[in-house]
């Protein structure tokens, strides 16, 4: 076999580029500090690494997200802070109300009123950062509440806005204006009672309270007063059905009264004709609670029947305010709920950070002693082939002759 001399520069020359391109490799790869600096350097631990990466980019959008979604939260049990705080100034209000006030003082204290329902149409109308109404469900553009006088109305709907905070978990950011603020049960939760507004005696009823569930009917009912001979009675009518339930009962001052699983007491002194009715719970608003006390504080009430009738009336709207902080205690709740369940998921995304940075370290990066080595060597193997190469290309037939 005969090799020409341009085969042996060739293959010299060949020989020493590979050794240079090795060994220009290990150089960059100690500069960077990566094993693999293409992926057909090791394709297996390139396409690991490429979903690790993709899986980390997406555990610190969730991260972001987390940030995000507390950060609406906080400010949504901010704005509840200050509604439970002036609730409670209100049912303090309410209560000297029921004291020996005149009507003038109520009068006063029905302006006072009057500014703490602006004040808390406010809250309701509360904004973030962005401009975004906070309980305004889905339509975060939209005024949820729109004041006219006493009277106040819900624009937004029902949703929820949510944020992906985990692979498989949205959570609530938010919390429409009608659950926080409108969707309160009235009464004792179960129903309420009340006085009819054109009562003439002193009959004060009380909240009432269930005592055999499996015998309620959700019916309406009303309970009618007579007197004659200086005897006091009164019938029961379900007037959801038209069917008397009892009648020509005997009455004394705080009589219990019993039927179809409530009871409930009513004291004073009823006279013929005076009316007080009972009927399933419904959904009450806040702003229609503090409206009912307005217009009750208003109203003349000295003397009697005025004195009784505001009086069970500022009973009912006490009860209403105590409902309404319940309610807004419970969402104040959820959102507490809510806030640790992102501290919970937050941990876990930090450890997931971490793991995912170890197993990238254990797939990318050099190992400094074997590079090392591995430049020496190569060094040598170069050396090794440019030595050889001028000597091998010095030999010639002229050198013999």
């Amino acid at each position: 076999m005969r090799i020409s001399s341009n085969t042996i520069y060739e293959t010299g020359t060949s020989l020493m580029l590979q050794q240079q391109e090795a060994l220009v490799k290990t150089q960059q790869q100690i500069s960077t500090g990566m094993r693999i600096l293409t992926p057909s350097d090791d394709p297996i631990s390139a396409a690991q690494v490429l979903n690790i990466s993709q899986t980390a980019s997406l555990n610190k959008q969730y991260s972001v997200n987390r940030a995000s979604a507390d950060s609406a939260l906080v400010l949504e049990e901010n704005v509840l802070n200050e509604v439970s705080s002036l609730l409670t100034a209100m049912k303090v209000s309410a209560v000297n109300a029921g004291t020996a006030l005149t009507d003038a003082d109520r009068k006063i204290l029905a302006t006072e009123f009057r500014s703490r329902l602006d004040s808390l149409v406010g809250l309701a109308n509360t904004t973030d950062e962005k401009g975004q109404f906070l309980f305004s469900g889905y339509q975060a553009g939209t005024k949820p509440f729109v004041q006219t006088g006493l009277d106040v109305q819900y624009m937004g709907d029902q949703g929820q806005r949510l944020n992906q905070v985990g692979p498989s978990r949205q959570l609530a950011v938010s919390d429409s204006g009608t659950d926080i603020f409108e969707r309160i049960k009235n009464g004792n939760g179960v129903f309420t009672t009340a006085a009819n507004s054109l009562n003439n005696g002193t009959g004060i009823i009380d909240l009432g309270a269930v005592i055999a569930p499996t015998s309620l009917t959700g019916d309406n009912y009303e309970i009618t007063f007579a007197v004659a001979s200086g005897v006091t009675t009164y019938d029961i009518v379900n007037t959801t059905t038209g069917a008397p339930v009892s009648s020509a009962n005997v009455y004394v001052n705080n009589n219990t009264i019993t039927f179809d699983g409530m009871q409930l007491n009513i004291t004073g002194e009823p006279v013929s004709g005076d009316k007080f009715t009972v009927s399933p719970s419904g959904n009450q608003s806040i702003f229609k609670t503090v409206s009912d006390l307005i217009v009750a504080l208003e109203k003349p009430s000295s003397g009697q029947p005025g004195g009784t009738r505001f009086t069970n009336s500022l009973n009912a709207a006490l009860k209403s305010l105590d409902n309404s902080l319940e309610n807004v205690s419970t969402k104040q709740s959820s959102i507490g709920s809510r806030r640790n369940e992102i501290d919970s998921l937050e941990n876990v995304g930090s450890a997931q950070d971490i793991q995912f940075e170890q197993l990238l370290t254990q797939l990318q990066s050099v190992d400094y002693a074997k590079a090392i080595s591995d430049l020496k060597q190569q060094e040598l193997y170069l050396q090794a082939a440019q030595q050889s190469y001028i000597k091998i290309s010095g030999l010639t037939l002229f050198n013999f002759i």
